[in-house]
């Protein structure tokens, strides 16, 4: 039996629930380790944990990952959840790519003092450009479970009705 994988990272949600939510899905036990203190998170960079000196810090079959698009992928394709061959995991890489640009529009809402511009053009220019595209997705049988799987990787927990 493996030991159990082991994902670092603060206490919430962030770029860890995407890890937490794909951990869930392959059916992988994990252990948390959360950063309490700024001293934390700089014990990890001195020991050279991380490669890019960011967290999420992922530690699975004897390696220590981190960059949380590399970990979903490695998940995905470890649990069978990456497509049946090359061109399904590009298309997957695809439709999780276009969730990804997607959620970036969101990122910038926190920063604005008044974002109700912000959501107006999210609402009237970016929801009728992507949801479209993934209810069209998600209608064709054979690509329901690659619309899960995209999902999965895209880093946006999130439960699709129908899928």
């Amino acid at each position: 039996m493996s030991e159990k994988a082991r994902l670092t990272y603060f206490n919430g949600r962030g770029r860890g629930e995407s890890i937490r939510f794909m951990l869930g899905a392959a059916g992988i036990e994990f252990d948390e380790v959360f950063l309490e203190t700024k001293e934390q998170l700089e014990e990890l960079r001195a020991r050279g944990d991380l490669l890019f000196l960011q967290v999420p810090l992922l530690e699975i079959d004897g390696m220590k990952m981190v960059q949380s698009g590399a970990m979903m992928r490695y998940i995905a394709r470890k649990a069978s959840l990456y497509g049946k061959d090359d061109k399904e995991s590009a298309r997957i890489d695809m439709l999780a790519d276009g969730v990804r640009d997607f959620q970036l529009k969101f990122l910038q809402i926190p920063f604005q003092s008044d974002p109700t511009e912000l959501l107006a053009l999210i609402r009237d220019k970016d929801l009728p450009r992507y949801l479209p595209i993934y209810d069209k997705v998600g209608k064709i049988q054979d690509v329901k479970v690659l619309l899960t799987d995209a999902l999965l990787l895209s880093e946006v927990p999130c439960v699709c009705e129908g899928v």
